[in-house]
């Protein structure tokens, strides 16, 4: 499938929206394209293309946009701690993925959630076709095989995500690490009966956080303890911000807030379980530059 990213303003009429790109070629005229992207970006530049997954209503290819490029950036690890989603239990204690220079590696317990994703996926897919929650429901149904609906859009849509950069990091050690760990969930595949459910998942020993935490540790950062997404974010949060200089990194934080749209309501932070991460997380706030 032709991978063209397309740069321009989204443009929106009466005739309906398009990407007016710098040569002043509208763009993606007279298709879909996902009114949350018309809500929070209409008018402003945006980097645009095509993905291989199909919307069900018009059975086109869905089209993707993201916020225009920021330019040339130094290698980087992000740490993404992705507050909870309301309406989903096992998401009280909120999730983390990993940013390995643009590659962000998502691990779950849903076989088809454990993967890499470049950054405009990760952030901004829209909710159409698979991606989209149910349209009675609001929610992750696969009651119909051939019209899936994952619930997984762009995270950034569904939550506020809080980041720890970091650089310094040789990122590709650090992607073969996550390289690996995708592959041995693949080998490893499906429960017997339940073919959706990642069989090696285990929310104290391999998990979206352990599995994170144990490829850290793999690298050479040992001294990241924690269980559970949050307080394992606030605890590598401050293992970075005080080692950094013998480390030989640079550390910083900052909060993405959720953008609103219908299909997701407003995500709320989870709870740290360990009393100690409510101090080191006191400490990061003075230490830190956390926007």
């Amino acid at each position: 499938m032709n991978d063209t990213v397309y740069t321009g303003i989204l443009e929106v009429s009466g005739r309906g929206a398009c990407l007016r790109d710098d040569s002043g070629i509208a763009r993606f005229e007279g298709e879909r394209i996902w009114d949350g992207y018309i809500t929070h970006w209409a008018g402003k530049k945006v980097c645009a293309r095509r993905l291989a997954q199909r919307d069900y209503e018009t059975g086109n290819n869905i089209i993707i946009m993201w916020p225009g490029p920021s330019g040339a950036q130094e290698p980087f690890v992000e740490l993404y701690f992705n507050e909870r989603l309301v309406k989903y239990p096992a998401s009280l204690l909120g999730h983390l993925a990993i940013n390995v220079n643009g590659s962000i590696f998502n691990f779950s317990h849903l076989l088809n959630e454990n993967e890499a994703l470049r950054h405009e996926e990760y952030f901004f897919r829209p909710a159409l076709g698979e991606f989209a929650p149910h349209p009675v429901t609001m929610r992750f149904d696969r009651s119909d095989p051939d019209r899936p609906y994952y619930d997984k859009f762009g995270r950034l849509f569904m939550r506020s995500i809080h980041v720890l950069r970091l650089t310094g990091i040789d990122t590709a050690a650090m992607k073969n690490i996550f390289d690996s760990e995708l592959r041995s969930i693949y080998d490893t595949g499906g429960k017997a009966g339940r073919p959706e459910k990642y069989a090696g998942f285990n929310l104290f020993t391999r998990s979206c956080a352990t599995i994170i935490r144990d490829g850290l540790a793999a690298y050479g950062f040992t001294g990241i303890s924690g269980i559970f997404p949050r307080d394992l974010f606030v605890n590598a949060a401050y293992y970075f911000f005080t080692g950094k200089d013998n480390l030989g990194i640079t550390v910083s934080m900052k909060t993405l807030k959720q953008l609103v749209v219908p299909e997701a309501p407003l995500s709320a932070m989870a709870p740290l379980l360990n009393p100690f991460n409510r101090i080191r997380q006191r400490r990061i706030e003075r230490i830190s530059v956390y926007r």
